[in-house]
């Protein structure tokens, strides 16, 4: 969207799926939703007044984006995987191989990455996992076929993915005589989710008043932003927080015994912050079993905890995340002097304005190295990112070549790595999917606000470059 405003219009765009959609396409679990208020979710240029709910379900999120491509002309080449780009410096352009069953080369002179960074499901590895009895799939691979009524299910992991997906297996286990355990390695800290659908009159009223839409979408803003406190390690803020999510807790777990394995050992903010209003509920009532501790071993339909008990599965549901620190396509990208991304990245993702990287002329990476939030919508983060890109492109000279200083990269990250150095994400006294465990720093979250990075990128004179 923002090259085509630009005046850049030979673009083509490659989706290595069937479908746009990206993770909301690819997760289709019960309970699938946002956990970013839809009307802050989305593009600034395409507002929604239709969304159904505060927090919209990942179908519709989908639809959305459908929507929004169809809207802007945008028509992906589909089912065309890249398989490798490298940089060609006697032509000044990237040589491209993509394609299903018969690859073809494609010539870019500018290559941007747009590939997300929770693509790639991680499996635990887990002795005789392999081997497990039954249906056995990731949240993200959800296997509709798998029939669950009257099963015994088992799901590791207590992240995002799980708090939503608990609850509703909960209930379809209840009404059909099924059974539902939980693995539980780390538990999260919980906060009130508040999730509710919007009425036909408020969607009117959006559809009526955009001012109104957008002075919500401000006041959104205004509430992720100051979020960041909490997020951060300011004491008071995240005190406050804190006390927040043990009342939640305490409300609703009142056994002293199970409310104490729901509460986490380390500083709030350290690991992702969930919402839910319904998870707590479901262990409470009994509707499933909390197992406090990581799954160690698997012996048929039996799956052994690292406490060692026992617990017998007819359906094993891993919502155990993705590979974000190391993200699968810098394997794939070439640049000069023949190094890939992924070697450039072998300590821990680096760029300048988490955007640009030194060694692969004209290319750009959206949502890499720190351009995660853990308070805010990440979408506001894509869009800064991509004016950026634009403003770099006008910044090209005769050659039309945008080589990065390495100097300016390194003090791009060294200011990361200093901004981030006392923060709950890198000192909280927990393991989490922000910091890269080869060097113990943090590389995907931005560690300041959005509009920290905003100003930040405003300045860029593009000095930045050769």
């Amino acid at each position: 969207m923002a090259l085509r405003r630009a005046g850049h219009d030979d673009v083509l765009v490659l989706e290595r799926a069937r479908a746009v959609g990206g993770t909301w396409r690819d997760n289709t679990y019960p309970g699938i939703a946002c956990d970013v208020p839809s009307h802050l979710y989305g593009f600034r240029a395409h507002p929604n007044p239709d969304w159904s709910a505060v927090y919209a379900p990942g179908d519709e999120i989908r639809s959305y984006l459908e929507d929004v491509a169809r809207a802007e002309g945008i028509r992906p080449a589909l089912d065309s995987p890249l398989w490798s780009a490298v940089w060609d410096g006697s032509e000044r352009h990237w040589r491209l191989t993509v394609g299903g069953a018969r690859p073809r080369v494609v010539r870019a002179a500018v290559l941007v990455l747009a590939c997300g960074r929770l693509t790639e499901p991680t499996v635990p590895d887990v002795p005789g996992l392999d081997g497990f009895a039954g249906p056995s799939f990731h949240s993200a691979r959800w296997d509709h076929a798998v029939d669950l009524a009257g099963a015994r299910v088992a799901v590791v992991g207590t992240g995002a993915s799980a708090v939503q997906l608990v609850p509703p297996l909960a209930r379809a286990a209840a009404a059909s005589g099924g059974r539902v355990t939980l693995f539980q390695r780390t538990p999260a800290w919980i906060v009130p989710r508040g999730a509710r659908p919007y009425t036909d009159d408020e969607r009117h009223r959006f559809d009526d008043d955009p001012q109104a839409l957008a002075a919500l979408r401000a006041e959104l803003y205004a509430e992720g932003e100051d979020r960041f406190a909490s997020r951060s390690g300011d004491p008071a803020a995240a005190a406050r927080a804190q006390a927040v999510a043990q009342a939640h807790l305490a409300a609703q777990v009142a056994d002293p015994a199970l409310r104490a394995a729901l509460t986490p050992d380390y500083a709030f903010g350290c690991k992702r912050v969930l919402l839910s209003d319904d998870f707590y509920p479901v262990l409470a009532d009994g509707s499933v079993r909390l197992e406090p501790s990581a799954l160690v071993r698997v012996a048929g339909d039996t799956l052994v905890a690292d406490s060692g008990r026992r617990h017998r599965a007819d359906v094993l549901v891993l919502a155990t995340g993705f590979a974000s620190s190391r993200q699968p396509y810098a394997e794939l990208v070439t640049g000069e002097g023949g190094e890939t991304l992924a070697q450039h990245w072998s300590t821990g993702m680096t760029a300048f304005a988490s955007t640009v990287v030194s060694g692969f002329p004209n290319l750009f990476v959206l949502n890499g190295p720190n351009a995660s939030l853990g308070h805010n919508s990440s979408v506001l983060m894509l869009e800064e990112q991509a004016g950026y890109l634009v403003r770099c492109l006008d910044r090209r000279g005769a050659d039309g070549v945008l080589r990065v200083r390495p100097e300016a990269e390194r003090t791009w990250t060294a200011e990361i790595d200093a901004a981030a150095a006392d923060t709950p994400w890198v000192r909280g006294g927990c393991e989490n999917w922000y910091v890269d465990r080869r060097s113990g720093r943090l590389t995907l979250l931005w560690p300041g606000t959005v509009e920290a990075f905003r100003d930040r990128l405003a300045v860029t004179d593009g000095s930045e470059f050769e």
